[in-house]
């Protein structure tokens, strides 16, 4: 059962504290192997070399922007399927995730661009004092709440808005809205209070959402 603890908080994030300085960002290309929908897919990161690198541990969190960070997305919105950074595969390649031997999907189509923050964990071993919840072990989430869909695999520029806590079988689960820096939006975006004033129902939107979920 999963419920969200609290109203959406302002930024900066908090949950990223942790992660470690940037290294130098270069183009990321993607390649895939197996079919879609079925149990062999994976999405594969390489650098501008043509080495494999990990989506989570080779790119860059912090862009040297003040508030924008770089996020991977896993999801494009309007879908279904329940794809996910494989964090115990062996460079972390994308994955559509599994439960009980079955591909998940979830209950309707996600109305936002989903994904993760490189270089962030949700620390099992450490409790957070509001929600007395430990972390999830999984990277930091991001739910992208621009106008434009982007595809699975791609890198962007994100501004924080803030975040909501989402408690998942007695665990913590960050999801952090933000906007992609290029879009439309962004110029008129710069917190929470902002996006409840021009984008009026996003943050609810959201939080039944993942109730559901």
């Amino acid at each position: 059962v999963a419920r969200l603890a609290g109203p959406a908080q302002r930024a900066p994030l908090a949950a990223v504290a942790a992660a470690r300085t940037a290294r130098g960002f270069s183009t990321v290309k993607c390649d895939t192997d197996g079919e879609p929908g079925t149990p062999t897919y994976r999405m594969r990161f390489k650098d501008a070399s043509g080495r494999e690198i990990s989506p989570w541990h080779d790119i860059p969190l912090y862009t040297g922007e003040e508030g924008v960070l770089n996020a991977l997305f896993e999801i494009p919105k309007y879908t279904k399927p329940k794809m996910e950074v494989a964090t115990k595969e062996p460079q972390n390649p994308i994955a559509q995730d599994v439960k009980k031997g079955k591909l998940r999907d979830y209950h309707g189509p996600i109305f936002w661009n989903y994904g993760m923050f490189p270089q962030t964990w949700e620390d099992p071993n450490a409790t957070h004092a509001e929600t007395k919840c430990a972390g999830d072990n999984d990277p930091v989430d991001v739910v992208e709440i621009g106008s434009e869909v982007l595809p699975q695999g791609a890198v962007e520029k994100v501004k924080v808005l803030g975040t909501l806590a989402m408690i998942d079988e007695g665990e913590i689960d960050w999801k952090v809205i933000a906007v992609r820096v290029a879009d439309p939006l962004a110029k008129e975006l710069h917190d929470i209070d902002d996006v409840e004033a021009k984008c009026p129902g996003v943050i609810s939107g959201i939080r039944e959402w993942f109730r559901w979920y």
